[in-house]
């Protein structure tokens, strides 16, 4: 080798050596209790300016459809064993008070009552291919998640879990109120998660379409809801909290799940507030589902997990602090410690543990029934539309009722009793709060009158709308505002100020009526309805939608949710 070639060597090796420190370093202060590396994002080669800056170290995830599962494999049990897989969350907390904990073991009650052994693993990774593949026997999820997957997915539900109370939530910038608010914002969240589905929901419900983004950096839509994806909801959480810190625009919310919901508000400075949580809403449905081939292979032992979840599911909750260190051993937090009992008695406040009348009503529902398994099913194919499910099937395709018929028959649950009730946290009325999301809607009435047309197909799909809202939310109130057109007010006018007001008066009547008539309708068609949790208020009017005629007849509809 040259003189030359020496000295170029040299330097090379210097500078390997000298970047592999750096690397090194890099790692160091990254910690190891970083919940995921950040990566450069697909973003990052573009020009960075000051509102990407903050979010450019996350990693985004280009959107698509739900991924392709293996050919379906029967599960067949190892030494009288079943394996059942969970996520860390206090909602299968039945499951393992019934098993006496994690691991397989004779003072099991599956062990005791029924003759084979249950191991319960865990994993915060999505088990749905080793279910199909037959590595598992069951798994938990939740009911948006059957509809992602659709027919390709071979498993059978034959009970619900629980309700997630409180669990799920949507963290926005302090100015956001409500939800039609997010209109042409961009939030972070996972792709197909109950997090993803949660603000589907709620931007359906809104009136507002959705679209995905492959980032922040895509421009958005102005009329739509606009959602970036990254690899959990923890992160999209940190993405969140990193561009408020950053004083960046990318992002103007976040959908997670606690504790993450709590941590982005308590470390934004007053910049973030929580737009609404779960805790009185039941669409985030917990469920057991099963291995096709195993469960009808053996549905005695189907059977008996579900009894032996849904017994002890009535026990945790009429009284958990006995279990609550069970609960708490079975689980860890972020430094690897496991669970306190007080932070498994804060973690069972935001679930509700199901019994059997309760799974009974769930799935003997139908789709226009809030709460219901079909409903609840039906509502997921709608919000995530036919873009990304271009073949849904219907719930019954998985649904399996046959272990809680035969639950029910043999009288060993008989005497649980259904009690859903609001979790109230402030003593005001909902009525006297924000609402959670408005929504206009044109009622179509007899011309001249304040008749509302029943004879009108469209009449009847928004009262039952409005149903659905009460019956989704325990506790919830509607306004019903009625608003009439302001067309002929110059009109009015120019025949002086006494005719006007008249004419206001008359206006602020009618729309009041209009109301009324709503209210009554509701009432009529759905007697389950209390008529206290309906209240009404005409506008006249005195606050028009526009200068749309048609859009400014109409009865608005805000939606106020207990807090």
């Amino acid at each position: 080798m040259t003189k030359l070639g020496k000295i170029v060597f040299t330097l090379v090796v210097l500078l390997l050596a000298g970047f592999a420190i750096m690397r090194l370093l890099g790692k160091k202060e990254e910690g190891p209790g970083a919940r995921s590396p950040q990566v450069i994002s697909e973003h990052a080669d573009s020009p960075a300016d000051e509102s990407s800056a903050a979010t450019e170290s996350f990693d985004f995830i280009a959107p698509g459809k739900a991924p392709q599962l293996p050919s379906p494999r029967p599960y067949v049990p190892q030494d009288n064993t079943v394996v059942l897989n969970i996520s860390e969350y206090a909602g299968y907390a039945g499951l393992i008070v019934a098993n006496g904990g994690l691991n397989p073991n004779e003072n099991s009650w599956f062990t005791k009552n029924a003759g084979f052994k249950l191991k319960i693993t865990l994993s915060e990774e999505d088990s749905w291919a080793d279910l199909q593949d037959g590595k598992i026997a069951a798994s938990a999820t939740t009911v948006d998640v059957l509809s992602n997957y659709g027919r390709q997915w071979q498993c059978v539900v034959p009970a619900q879990v629980s309700w997630s109370r409180g669990a799920d939530g949507i963290i926005v910038r302090k100015d956001i109120k409500r939800v039609n608010d997010l209109k042409g914002k961009t939030l972070a969240t996972a792709p197909f998660s109950e997090a993803e589905f949660f603000i589907r929901y709620l931007a359906q419900e809104a009136g507002l379409p959705v679209k995905r983004l492959d980032g922040p950096d895509e421009a958005r839509d102005p009329e739509s809801v606009n959602l970036v994806f990254l690899e959990d909801a923890f992160v999209a959480g940190d993405a969140f909290l990193a561009d408020l810190k950053g004083g960046g625009s990318s992002l103007d919310g976040c959908v997670t799940w606690a504790p993450k919901t709590t941590e982005v508000v308590d470390n934004s400075g007053g910049a973030a507030r929580q737009l609404v949580d779960n805790r009185n809403l039941l669409v985030i449905a917990d469920i057991l589902v099963f291995n096709k081939g195993f469960a009808q292979a053996s549905p005695e032992i189907v059977q008996k997990i579900v009894e032996g979840m849904l017994l002890h599911n009535d026990k945790v909750r009429a009284n958990p602090q006995p279990y609550l260190p069970t609960i708490a051993a079975a689980f860890k937090d972020d430094e690897g410690k496991p669970w306190t009992s007080e932070k498994a008695a804060a973690e069972l406040s935001k679930v509700h543990l199901s019994n059997l009348p309760e799974n009974l009503a769930f799935f003997r529902g139908a789709i226009e029934e809030a709460g219901s398994f079909a409903s609840v099913f039906q509502t997921a194919n709608l919000a995530y539309g036919p873009e990304l499910q271009p073949a849904p099937v219907s719930s019954s395709f998985f649904a399996d009722t046959k272990a809680l018929e035969a639950i029910s028959a043999s009288g060993s649950l008989a005497a649980q009793v259904a009690s859903i009730q609001p979790i109230k946290s402030s003593s005001q009325s909902p009525i006297e709060q924000d609402p959670l999301l408005t929504r206009d809607i044109r009622f179509y009435f007899v011309p001249n009158s304040s008749e509302l047309d029943m004879a009108n197909k469209e009449n009847h799909e928004y009262l039952a709308n409005v149903n659905h809202l009460l019956g989704v939310s325990p506790g919830s109130m509607i306004l019903l505002r009625g608003h009439v057109d302001d067309l002929r007010k110059e009109e009015f006018r120019k025949q002086g100020e006494a005719f006007l007001r008249r004419m206001s008066l008359e206006a602020m009547s009618l729309s009041q009526k209009r109301a009324d008539e709503v209210k009554k309708r509701l009432v009529e068609k759905y007697p389950s309805i209390k008529a206290e949790r309906l209240e009404v208020v005409g506008r006249g009017w005195e606050e028009p939608a526009g200068k749309n005629s048609d859009l400014n007849r109409r009865v608005e509809v805000q939606w106020f949710t207990v807090e």
